[in-house]
């Protein structure tokens, strides 16, 4: 019977390599794709999509357990579940956060301030910043986020705050297309 074992042993590694990645993605890190343009060009969306760059849609790994153990922190690109009428259709999104609880942010003609004090947006195309001007305070709990492409992103501008318990986490790494691990 090595046969037997041999096909019981195949079975038993598949098994529990199975299990491992169906926990890891639900409890350590979950891929996620990027849909829309409103991450452009940090992330992309695919052609013939409106104001899409790339050929593929990105897709990213999220770490679930980093606000567990952490606090977000301005400047990272998170997943959050957006509010149900958020553009029409909430769901998952993938933007960058802003506002910190407490904060005051305010855009004047596309450029972004901090309670006062400019924001360093290296990652913002002098193209895609809007002409809006506007100011928002980010109650506690709560958090802003904005996508890079300001010109075409859907983000709490328009929405307003999302509350810690609807973030997913931060964007570890773009695992699809292969050219981004370059």
């Amino acid at each position: 019977m090595p046969g037997l074992r041999k096909v019981l042993d195949w079975v038993v590694t598949i098994g529990v390599a199975l299990a491992f990645v169906l926990v890891f993605e639900a409890e350590v890190a979950k891929p996620y794709r990027v849909p829309s343009s409103s991450m452009e060009p940090t992330l992309h969306c695919a052609k013939p999509g409106e104001w899409c760059e790339g050929r593929f849609n990105d897709r990213v790994i999220a770490n679930r357990l980093a606000y567990r153990f952490s606090s977000p922190k301005r400047g990272q690109i998170v997943v959050f579940h957006a509010p149900a009428h958020a553009c029409g259709i909430g769901g998952t999104f993938v933007k960058r956060l802003i506002g910190l609880p407490g904060d005051t942010v305010a855009e004047q003609n596309g450029y972004i301030s901090i309670n006062g004090k400019p924001l360093r947006e290296p990652y913002v195309d002098l193209k895609l910043r809007d002409t809006m001007t506007s100011t928002w305070h980010v109650p506690a709990g709560r958090y802003f986020f904005m996508g890079d492409d300001r010109v075409h992103s859907c983000d709490s501008r328009m929405w307003g705050t999302v509350p810690k318990s609807s973030l997913v986490g931060p964007v570890l790494f773009t695992y699809w297309p292969p050219t981004s691990w370059f």
